[in-house]
């Protein structure tokens, strides 16, 4: 029964072949869906993605595409409908990170992750939209963080981006409301990835003394909160924000 959970549904997760895009595209291929895994620049990841995916027996492929370029988004939007027939789920989650304080951030880094985590949404729901709005249906669950609604010093760019991520939202829901699409966020607290493995050891326990549950997530605890907003059941869930962080933020 689970493996119909999504039949006949096309999802597009974009920085799906790492972390927690990687548990969403795999859970979501678990229950049914085809999914198309997009990707920047990182081509071994999408490789091993790939035949990994394809070993599993699960229906998509990998798309390859700039996120900060509108026309290259448009264009991979196109593909995916092309080669999957129709797209039902979008999960925005791919986003960088560049730390600074405010007194030593570059211009450059301010710009290039708001472009990065907060202006590629807006690109790639504006290219989704269309097909979604074909069928009058569609679920989109964008992916912030729990430093979106704390703050975090060094990190005025991400936490700006993800906090904007929340007024989108809301505003995407209150858009699409009677057109059968729904718009939600999931806030992740820190999660075990490639990301956090490069945390030295003395910072690793600092944050932990800060989450009552004294542990990151995995993945997967991210992912299946997706999986249930993805759900056509979830129908009258919108506008919504989800925060998975271990008690981290409340």
């Amino acid at each position: 029964m689970d493996r119909i959970l999504f039949k006949d549904r096309v999802a597009l997760v974009t920085g799906g072949t790492k972390g927690i895009g990687r548990a969403i595209c795999m859970h979501l291929a678990e229950h049914g869906a085809q999914v198309a895994c997009g990707y920047g620049h990182d081509q071994q990841a999408a490789d091993g993605f790939k035949r990994e995916f394809s070993e599993k027996g699960y229906q998509g492929d990998v798309y390859q595409c700039d996120i900060t370029e509108p026309d290259q988004i448009g264009a991979m939007v196109e593909r995916v409908v092309k080669d999957l027939g129709r797209l039902d789920i979008l999960v925005n989650n791919a986003g960088i990170t560049s730390d600074k304080t405010v007194l030593k951030m570059e211009v450059a880094d301010w710009h290039k992750v708001l472009r990065t985590n907060l202006s590629s949404c807006f690109y790639i729901c504006k290219a989704v939209l269309p097909h979604m709005l074909k069928y009058n249906y569609g679920r989109i669950i964008n992916i912030s963080s729990v430093i979106g609604l704390s703050g975090n010093i060094g990190q005025a760019n991400y936490a700006s981006a993800k906090a904007g991520l929340f007024g989108f939202t809301k505003t995407l829901a209150l858009e699409t409301a009677r057109k059968g699409i729904t718009v939600n966020a999931v806030a992740p607290g820190f999660v075990k990835t490639e990301m956090t493995d490069k945390i030295p050891a003395e910072i690793i326990n600092k944050i932990l003394d800060q989450i009552p549950m004294r542990r990151f997530a995995d993945p997967h605890e991210i992912s299946r909160v997706v999986v249930f907003l993805a759900q056509e059941d979830s129908a009258y869930i919108t506008g919504q924000i989800y925060g998975i962080n271990g008690g981290l933020y409340m």
